[in-house]
């Protein structure tokens, strides 16, 4: 394992404000730069050149670092970025990572760079802590608090699947690149995860430690006035100047402030729609509010697309999708799967106005247990470019036809649903999660 590495400090760009975070919705800034990547083709390339350009730090935070070419590839200009002098920071998941953490100390053995994995398994006794069922499944890149990356697309080759192997056609999926003041959430945010893992922090402690690092009194109470008092605030104003495209916004979702943020984010989006929703997810079983939000859109004439897995990698959760079929398509929401590779894609366009694209799937365990990120766009152009590639994938895709759903016997779907509800009921308690759903 790589050597022991000192505690955070301060960022040579400065640290980001944490009034992204204290509020429990989007909040959005001006003046960025957001590229869209389709899938690790067009990520990886990026990353590279960015990591390579490193000048102070690095940080990364990836639920699955796999040993192949590509992964393999952003391992080494990391290797190369710490011998250098830059400070690089890694972060993943200790279940998603599990099969190559062997791999991964070797390859960063000596180098500098500081390896933190996220909730290890090391011990069968592990496996039997019910917070083990929250996963870091945050996809995030910082290189010198300029330039960010997120998305959906973990470190691992595009044609490779842990469980079902090597296949011809790359999976669907994007992330972005940003420039701008949207990277500074995005920072905070692989920082606090990193520090997490390694110290065992969580974010109320990584707060208290780099604010204390700076002005360890003014700072620290200031920041918990502020905590005290977001309780009690609704949505702010606007600013009194309009800020410049490209609005976006960094949403998380975690186990403090931002439990809802996502979700609330994607169904306020579909209430607002006037005309189009496209939303791919690969994993797809919404809570009540979220289905009951897509149902009104499509009843009120909004045309609403759902892109969902049709090549199965897990058939439980396919299920869990395809026993909502009846009750979406009755409401008018047209229903495509997705055949030609894996769907990985998390992604929504909203009236060519709107976008988002993150790691969060729309199911429990993203909404609910693990740890995510999405980026959110308010951009014309940049909504459009997602919207055709969406619409390139549905093209390609089975619609799924109503005669699909109804040819079996209507208690069949019933006894399917409840035998899905009851699935997702138990694993929400067993990870310490109450209230309906």
């Amino acid at each position: 394992m790589p050597s022991p590495a000192p505690p955070p400090v301060p960022s040579p760009t400065g640290q980001p404000d944490w009034g992204w975070y204290l509020v429990g919705r989007p909040v959005f800034s001006g003046d960025n730069e957001v590229q869209l990547l389709r899938g690790g083709e067009a990520l990886f390339p990026a990353m590279l050149a960015a990591i390579r350009r490193a000048r102070h730090e690095v940080w990364v935070a990836s639920y699955i670092y796999h040993h192949d070419g590509p992964a393999r590839a952003v391992i080494e200009a990391l290797r190369a970025a710490a011998q250098r002098g830059v400070r690089v920071r890694l972060v993943v998941d200790g279940f998603g990572s599990h099969d190559s953490l062997s791999d991964l100390g070797e390859a960063l053995a000596g180098s500098g760079v500081a390896l933190a994995v996220f909730r290890p398994l090391e011990r069968w006794t592990h496996w039997l802590q019910p917070g083990q069922l929250r996963r870091l499944h945050m996809k995030v890149c910082v290189v010198d608090g300029e330039v960010g990356f997120t998305g959906g697309i973990n470190l691992i080759d595009d044609h490779f699947d842990l469980h079902h192997g090597r296949s011809e056609a790359p999976r669907l999926d994007f992330a972005v690149q940003t420039l701008g003041p949207v990277v500074a959430p995005m920072e905070q945010a692989v920082r606090a995860m990193w520090s997490r893992a390694w110290f065992g922090l969580d974010w109320r402690s990584e707060a208290r430690a780099i604010l204390s690092a700076r002005k360890p009194f003014r700072q620290v109470h200031e920041l918990w006035g502020r905590l005290r008092l977001t309780r009690r605030l609704r949505p702010l104003a606007p600013p009194a100047e309009p800020q410049r495209p490209v609005r976006c916004a960094f949403v998380v979702r975690d186990n403090f402030r931002q439990r809802r943020t996502i979700e609330r984010a994607y169904v306020q989006a579909i209430r607002a729609a006037q005309h189009s929703i496209w939303l791919v997810s690969p994993y797809f079983y919404p809570g009540a509010d979220f289905r009951r939000a897509l149902c009104s859109a499509a009843q009120r004439g909004v045309t609403v697309h759902l892109l969902l897995q049709g090549k199965v990698d897990y058939r439980l959760a396919a299920l869990a999708a395809r026993v909502l079929y009846d009750e979406l398509m009755r409401h008018g929401v047209h229903i495509h799967e997705y055949t030609p590779a894996f769907l990985h894609a998390k992604v929504m366009v909203v009236d060519d106005q709107w976008a988002t694209v993150g790691s969060s799937n729309i199911d429990p365990l993203s909404l609910l247990l693990n740890l995510e990120s999405n980026l959110i766009v308010r951009d014309e152009a940049f909504a459009a470019q997602l919207r055709r590639e969406v619409e390139i994938a549905v093209e390609a895709s089975h619609a799924v036809a109503r005669d699909e759903v109804l040819h079996e016997r209507g208690w069949v779907r019933v006894l399917r649903r409840a035998v899905v509800a009851w699935c997702a009921y138990v694993y929400l308690r067993l990870a310490g999660v109450t209230g309906r759903y």
